[in-house]
């Protein structure tokens, strides 16, 4: 009987070992699912917001720094946003 709990415990395929690693990771792809739905949530409303056609080119203006034609847009920068380029570079 205790070879047998001692085999159980630590070499079979169903060890407690096995297991505890197994729960882990179920532990932690969980927490990965919660962070998916956010960021799904987040997309969602960002594509709702998106079918307004001023929004859209709002948010190109800004994104891709596209204007209309006889239009001049000057890039104002900070120097604290100038830092933050440097290093994320």
């Amino acid at each position: 009987m205790l070879l047998f709990s001692i085999w159980m415990f630590f070499f079979d395929t169903n060890s407690y070992f096995i297991h505890n690693e197994l729960n882990k990771s179920i532990e932690t792809l969980e927490n990965n699912k919660e962070i998916y739905k956010d960021e799904i949530k987040d997309d969602k409303a960002f594509i709702d917001k998106m079918k307004d056609s001023n929004e859209v080119e709002k948010y190109a203006r800004e994104k891709y720094y596209l204007k209309k034609e006889n239009e001049d847009i000057y890039i104002i920068e900070h120097q604290d946003s100038i830092k933050n380029k440097v290093e994320n570079e």
